[in-house]
C-alpha cells in the first residue's frame, strides 16, 4: 500500500513531523482557509464574567435545513454561489444541537419549546407558561402548575426586560415570557367557566403595569380591543388602559419612529394578526429596527443592572407553513440583520447572546445540483469542467425537472383530490420563472392545507458570558439553565 503513495509525502514521512505548510497542496486556497479556522479555534479563550445583559433571538421555524435555505439565498443575492456565504450568528464561537420534541410530541409546537426555553423546562404541545400537568385545554389543571419565565426571574433581579416578535405579541413564543395558559389559543378570551387564568393579552397588560416586561412590540392589536376589528369579549380597551398608565402605544412605522427611547414603558402592535411578511412590508418597522429600539429603551433604563430581551422572527415559522420559501428566505435574511444588529450594539465582555430555533419544518433538498442552482429556483446540473452549474436543468424520470427545495408536506402537493376523494398525481412542468416568483409554493408530497412542524434537531449558537457551556447536542431546556446561570454566577 505504502508504494502507493505519493514520493513527495514518503519523502516528508521520512523526515519526521509532517507540518501543515510542507504538505503539497498548503497553497490550495481552501487548505488555507481550513488552517485559518484551526487557528481560530486555538485562539478561543472562554468568557466567564457575569452577564449583564442576555438577548436571545429565535427564528421560530428556522431549523437547520432552513437555515440552510437562507444562507443560499442571503450569498446569492451578495452575487456568490450561496454555500460559501455566513450568516452573522454563524460566526459566534459557540454552537450546539438542539433536541426540540415536548413531553408528548415528536414533533414540538411553539408553545412548548417557548416554555422550554423561558422555564426550563419541557413541557406538552400546545400550553404555555406551565408544566406537563397541565391537561390542554382544562384551566382547573393550571393551580399549583405554573413556572416562572426568565423575563420574571431577571425582574426580580433588578433587571429590565423586553419581547419582540414579527408574530402577535399574544402568540406561544412570546407569551412564553409572561402569560401562564393551559392552552396557546387563550389570546383574547378564555372559555365560560375557565376562572383560574386571564387570558393572554390581559396577562401582557398586567405583567407591563407589574413592570415584568417593560418592552413589547409585533403584531396581534385585535386581542387588546373589542371595538371594529377587535377579538375581546369582555369590552374592554387594554391599548387605552396601558396609555392611561403612562405606556406609549405604537401602531405604525411614524408612530415607532416617534417613540422615546428613555426607558418609558413601550407597547407597540403594528397589525391586528401577524405582523406583514418582510417582502410585503409596509408602514410598520423592520425586526432590526425593533431590536434597535428596544436595546436602546431597556439600556437607558437599566443601568448597571442590565436587560433581558427575547427576539422573535414568528413569520419565517408562517411561510414555511405555506409551503412558500421566498418569503421565508428573506423573513430570515431580515432575522439576521436583527442578529447583526444586537451584536453592534452590545459588548461581547457583559452580554450573551443566544441564536436558536424552536423547530424546524418537513423542508428537504433535492439532488444533483451544480453549484449556484438558485436556491428558489431548479436544481441545474453539475459542471465536470468548471465550478458553476452547467446552465441545464437536471430531469427527473419523468422528464420534469424539479427545484432545488420542495416539502414533504403542504399545499403545494403534486397530488390533488379527485372527485371521489382518492389523491392522483402528475407533477405538473415548472419554469425557472415560476420557481422564483415571491408567491410559488413548493412542491410538495403529502398534501395538506398548512405544511407541518418536524422534530428534527435545531442548532443554537451563541458569544458572550458562558456561550461555551452551549455544546453538544442538548435538551431545548438547557438553553434557559445557561442563560440563568450567566446572569448569577457569583
Amino acid at each position: 500500500m505504502r508504494k502507493t503513495i505519493a514520493a513527495s509525502v514518503l519523502a516528508l514521512t521520512a523526515a519526521g513531523a509532517v507540518h501543515a505548510q510542507d504538505i503539497p497542496q498548503a497553497d490550495n486556497d481552501w487548505f488555507v482557509a481550513g488552517q485559518a479556522r484551526l487557528q481560530a479555534e486555538l485562539a478561543k479563550q472562554v468568557n466567564t464574567n457575569r452577564a449583564l445583559n442576555i438577548i436571545l433571538l429565535i427564528s421560530d421555524g428556522n431549523g437547520v435545513g432552513t437555515n440552510y435555505a437562507s444562507r443560499l439565498f442571503a450569498g446569492q443575492q451578495e452575487g456568490g454561489f450561496g454555500d460559501e456565504y455566513v450568516q452573522p450568528f454563524e460566526a459566534f464561537p459557540n454552537l450546539a444541537l438542539v433536541k426540540t420534541y415536548n413531553v408528548n410530541a415528536q414533533t414540538p409546537d411553539s408553545a412548548g419549546t417557548g416554555t422550554a426555553m423561558m422555564s426550563g423546562v419541557k413541557t406538552k404541545a400546545g400550553i404555555v407558561g406551565v408544566n406537563e400537568n397541565v391537561v390542554r385545554g382544562d384551566c382547573s389543571t393550571l393551580p399549583g402548575n405554573t413556572v416562572a419565565s426568565m423575563n420574571e426571574i431577571m425582574t426580580a433581579m433588578g433587571k429590565e426586560t423586553g419581547i419582540v416578535s414579527t408574530a402577535r405579541i399574544t402568540h406561544a413564543t412570546p407569551a412564553s415570557a409572561y402569560a401562564k395558559s393551559a392552552d396557546r389559543n387563550f389570546e383574547a378570551s378564555v372559555p365560560e367557566g375557565c376562572d383560574t387564568q386571564k387570558d393572554i393579552a390581559t396577562q401582557l397588560f398586567d405583567a407591563m403595569m407589574a413592570g415584568t416586561i417593560d418592552v413589547a412590540m409585533g403584531g396581534g392589536k385585535r386581542n387588546f380591543h373589542a371595538d371594529e376589528g377587535g377579538r375581546r369579549l369582555d369590552g374592554m380597551n387594554l391599548i387605552e388602559m396601558a396609555e392611561a398608565e403612562g405606556v406609549q402605544f405604537a401602531d405604525s412605522q411614524a408612530s415607532f419612529d416617534g417613540l422615546t427611547l428613555d426607558g418609558t414603558p413601550i407597547l407597540g402592535l403594528f397589525e391586528n394578526s401577524h405582523m406583514m411578511y418582510e417582502a410585503d412590508r409596509s408602514d410598520e418597522p423592520s425586526l432590526a429596527e425593533m431590536t434597535a429600539a428596544a436595546i436602546t429603551a431597556l439600556s437607558a433604563k437599566a443601568g448597571d443592572n442590565g436587560f433581558f430581551l427575547q427576539v422573535e422572527a414568528g413569520r419565517v415559522d408562517h411561510a414555511n407553513h405555506a409551503g412558500n420559501l421566498a418569503r421565508v428566505v428573506r423573513d430570515q435574511k431580515a432575522f439576521a440583520d436583527a442578529v447583526a444588529m444586537a451584536d453592534e450594539m452590545t459588548d461581547d465582555a457583559d452580554t450573551l447572546i443566544i441564536v436558536t430555533a424552536d423547530h424546524e419544518h418537513a423542508i428537504s433538498f433535492n439532488g444533483y445540483c451544480g453549484r449556484g442552482s438558485n436556491i428558489l429556483g431548479l436544481c441545474m446540473g453539475i459542471d465536470g469542467a468548471g465550478v458553476g452549474h452547467n446552465g441545464e436543468p437536471e430531469l427527473a424520470s419523468d422528464g420534469k425537472p424539479y427545484t432545488v427545495a420542495g416539502y414533504l408536506n403542504g399545499a403545494g402537493s403534486v397530488l390533488i383530490e379527485q372527485p371521489d376523494g382518492s389523491y392522483f398525481g402528475a407533477r405538473p412542468n415548472v419554469t425557472e420563472e415560476e420557481a422564483t416568483d415571491l408567491d410559488y409554493p413548493q412542491q410538495a408530497l403529502v398534501p395538506k392545507s398548512s405544511e407541518t412542524h418536524a422534530g428534527e434537531d435545531v442548532a443554537v449558537y451563541a458569544k458572550g458570558p458562558w456561550a461555551h457551556l452551549l455544546d453538544g447536542t442538548i435538551e431545548q431546556n438547557v438553553i434557559f439553565h445557561v442563560m440563568h446561570h450567566a446572569a448569577t454566577v457569583e
